[in-house]
């Protein structure tokens, strides 16, 4: 080859080369910049993200899982705009991206529904770490609340594990949700005891205790509620506070008992009375 092909070889390749540099050098050196500011505006936003979750004073087992989730999304964006500059279609690789998404989340739709129970428990809040509730038959103290389930405590220490997918879908009852509940109780008393006197005993047994509120709404009610088959029924609703309940609750039976049997007031049980007639 003579020294004139070459040089027209040569600058062939280098026109070519120049040609290649000044097309996609400046997309390679626009998509670095976009990336390397886009990064930085990134972890800004996430900041900022991460400010209003402190003001808004969400749940902190759920900040952390809601931050990632922005970051991601904004640096999938990021990424995608970037490819987009070199010239890289995305329409299809968008598309497997979304059918995989689908086929995934179809696969694990139950552990996805109990995510996004998780997820609007902690945003709502309708129960709280240390509420007593009462959920999918079962009651028990919160002990925990994680992004997949609800721990709960039973009374007598057995350790509740409950899906947040039904947990939140599902109808329950938060007995510490309001500072008062009312306590209700009923109690018998023999035919031909007095009414009046039962009445007094019951009042003094209220008054006698501290924990039971009065005033305003909270009056305690002592009334005749009904004759039943062996005794006379007199209602009793008292409000207190509610970590007070359950005291309440035991202590004014024992004292009902107690009470009664010094008065002189019989606490029927059920009986029959069988006649026999000869012929």
């Amino acid at each position: 080859m003579d020294m004139t092909g070459i040089n027209a070889s040569f600058e062939s390749v280098k026109l070519q080369t120049i040609e290649i540099v000044s097309e996609y050098g400046l997309k390679l050196i626009g998509a670095i910049a976009v990336w390397i500011i886009g990064s930085m505006v990134v972890k800004s936003m996430v900041n900022t993200f991460d400010r209003i979750l402190n003001k808004s004073k969400t749940d902190a087992s759920l900040k952390p899982f809601l931050k990632s989730i922005v970051g991601v999304l904004l640096k999938a964006l990021l990424v995608i705009t970037v490819l987009t500059m070199l010239g890289i279609e995305m329409t299809s690789f968008i598309a497997i991206l979304g059918a995989a998404g689908l086929a995934i989340g179809m696969a694990l739709s139950g552990t996805l529904q109990n995510f996004a129970g998780g997820v609007m428990i902690l945003i709502f809040k309708p129960f709280k770490v240390g509420d007593f509730l009462e959920a999918q038959g079962y009651k028990g103290i919160v002990y925990e609340i994680q992004i997949f389930n609800t721990i709960v405590k039973t009374p007598d220490n057995k350790t509740i594990i409950i899906p947040n997918g039904g947990l939140s879908t599902s109808s329950m009852t938060n007995y510490s949700s309001e500072p008062f509940r009312r306590v209700d109780f009923t109690f018998g008393v023999g035919y031909g005891d007095s009414t009046e006197q039962t009445k007094e005993v019951l009042n003094d047994l209220i008054t006698a205790d501290k924990r039971i509120l009065s005033g305003g709404n909270h009056d305690p009610f002592v009334a005749v509620s009904g004759l039943g088959d062996s005794s006379v029924d007199f209602v009793v609703r008292v409000w207190v506070k509610s970590e007070d309940y359950w005291g309440v609750f035991f202590d004014m039976n024992e004292n009902v008992y107690n009470s009664f049997n010094k008065a002189g007031l019989n606490i029927p049980y059920p009986q029959m009375d069988v006649h026999v007639h000869n012929n």
